[in-house]
């Protein structure tokens, strides 16, 4: 049988005579002709023969010996561990030139100097070995997982595998497959060479490490201090739910699957009503205590900067919730017509500070109920926002970017046919909601009464836990994001958005703005035309105040339009 090598696709003629297939394969998956595995394995350090995943017999042993402890290995510093990961790395046919330039010295200066003499002891003669043993058990991990897959969703529709733009779907991982992968990009692992702008980032934790220094930003050695104490947790018990990764597309054509891609005459004519909006000038999305979908300030590429200098909302939420990381080994960046959401994420760590201030302060028992398929309620959402938008936001063009990118993150397709329905039966209105379409809504009518109203029993608690997104570093005005999120929050049929400020100064009006809209019982499409009308001025400079002070009345009656005042 033809053999196929997950390290770069490629492998020496000396490694090849030296290779022996670990004894896992599963019969019944026939893991050679599996596209879901195939498409992933370009991207994995391990390799595939008749049928088998397994490791290189010189990384076998090598694995064996980090398994058995420091009294065999004779690892016991950051310097003799990061040696070790050379000579694995050296194992798969990897270059060293491929990490980054003081890697070695990030390994040592955290193991051995930044971290105490007893979590050394802790993490060499405990985590080390536990984290070893994963690896060795990685490739009968992944066959089990591809087999469970198929039996759970059907052949090839939620195993790991590479998700590109443009491919909706789902990857469902348990738990100790994601510490597996985790482990992988602890040591390094994973193959770096013929990458592209198309490919998802390199996940290992090199650049992390090579960035730490004696005298250099301490939210670096913070971030590592998360992603320690995740694998010190995980070792010392395994957890043992679900994590499900689905990448989200709104079809830019017509579709009877679902809705599409939403145009500005959509958003103009919607009779949808707003939802309700919650105002909190403190606390944190990741602290939120409700059923709510909590939003991930992403870049295009997820994870962003996590695993490289970034400190910001997104890569904090990665480092406390480093399950996340996984999904960078396989999701392709997102095009404006995408969202990712995770469901089932567990967290490891808590924290304070952010940005430079950023500092881990200790253990996080993450008590969130299990949902369906045992994965935990805790629902994230990335949604990357335009990056320097400056008056191109403005634009109409930009409002239905933007609008349309939250509406594909806080959409649920599945059930939104369902949810429209029992919308328009309890409102009694018989008028399309513009975005939804008519197809759409005789296609709803086929469905029981009963099943709407399941639909609604089990979902309509699921809000929007939000705040600035896209503002800050990507430069966008944060008072017309939190309109769009609050147009995109109830077209999709979110029941509330809670929005967290972070103490803005441009947010200071919001919770007077709200009170003011919501008197006015507008609808999604009234509150769209209002932000149209507003950018307009705003971009031939009739207007140079922000959208709240433009849209409240000044010393008027309050029932005025603002339209008959300009």
């Amino acid at each position: 049988m033809a053999e196929s090598f997950g390290v770069g696709g490629v492998v020496c003629g000396w490694l090849r005579s030296s290779l022996l297939a670990l004894p896992c394969a599963i019969s019944s998956v026939d893991m050679e002709k599996r596209e879901d595995l195939n498409s992933i394995l370009p991207f994995l350090p391990l390799f595939l023969r008749s049928s088998a995943l397994f490791w290189p017999s010189q990384v076998l042993e090598a694995l064996k010996a980090l398994a058995s402890g420091p009294a065999v290995s004779r690892v016991r510093s950051g310097g003799v561990l990061f040696d070790s990961i050379l000579d694995l790395r050296d194992s798969l046919g990897l270059s060293s030139g491929e990490l980054a330039p003081r890697t070695a010295s990030g390994y040592a200066l955290f193991f051995d100097e930044m971290m105490s003499g007893m979590d050394s002891r802790v993490w060499f003669e405990e985590a080390i070995p536990g984290m070893a043993r994963l690896l060795l058990r990685l490739p009968s991990l992944l066959e089990a997982h591809y087999l469970k897959s198929d039996e759970m969703f059907g052949e090839g529709k939620a195993g790991l595998r590479f998700m590109g733009p443009q491919e909706p779907g789902l990857v469902f991982l348990n738990q100790e497959l994601i510490a597996a992968l985790l482990s992988c990009a602890m040591f390094c692992l994973f193959p770096t060479r013929d990458r592209d702008a198309r490919c998802p980032p390199i996940i290992n934790f090199d650049v992390l490490f090579a960035s730490l220094n004696r005298n250099g930003k301490h939210s670096q050695e913070q971030k590592v201090r998360c992603l320690v104490h995740y694998f010190e947790r995980i070792c010392l018990r395994m957890p043992t739910g679900y994590v499900s990764f689905e990448r989200k597309v709104l079809p830019r054509e017509s579709s009877d699957h679902g809705v599409t891609y939403p145009t500005a005459a959509n958003w103009s004519t919607s009779t949808v009503p707003l939802c309700s909006f919650e105002v909190f000038s403190s606390g944190l999305i990741e602290d939120q205590p409700h059923e709510a979908i909590e939003v991930d300030f992403a870049n295009e590429y997820l994870g962003g900067g996590a695993l490289k200098w970034g400190c910001v909302q997104e890569e904090i939420r990665f480092m406390i919730n480093p399950e996340l990381i996984v999904g960078m080994l396989f999701m392709a960046c997102m095009e404006d017509n995408e969202a990712i959401e995770i469901i089932g994420i567990e967290r490891f760590s808590c924290f304070m500070g952010y940005g430079s201030s950023f500092r881990f302060i200790g253990d996080y028992v993450d008590n969130k109920p299990y949902v369906s398929v045992g994965r935990r309620k805790t629902r994230i959402v990335a949604i990357d926002a335009l990056c320097s938008p400056r008056m191109w936001q403005y634009k109409v063009e930009g409002l239905v970017r933007e609008t349309n990118k939250a509406f594909c993150g806080f959409l649920d397709q599945s059930m939104y046919k369902c949810r429209l329905k029992w919308y328009a039966n309890s409102s009694k209105q018989e008028k399309s909601t513009g975005i939804s379409e008519n197809e759409n809504r005789s296609e709803v009518e086929g469905n029981s009464d009963s099943e709407s109203s399941q639909v609604m029993d089990s979902q309509d608690n699921v809000g929007i836990a939000t705040g600035n997104w896209g503002c800050g570093v990507f430069g966008g005005d944060p008072e017309i994001k939190s309109i769009i999120q609050w147009l995109a929050a109830s077209q999709a049929l979110r029941p509330f958005i809670h929005y967290y400020t972070f103490g803005e100064a441009a947010l200071h009006r919001l919770e007077e703005v709200r009170q003011w809209i919501l008197l006015h019982g507008w609808t999604v499409g009234d509150l769209w035309n209002m932000l149209v009308e507003y950018s307009d001025q705003r971009l031939n400079r009739k207007t140079h105040v922000g959208f709240f002070a433009w849209l409240l009345p000044c010393n008027k009656p309050s029932d005025v339009r603002h339209t008959s005042e300009q």
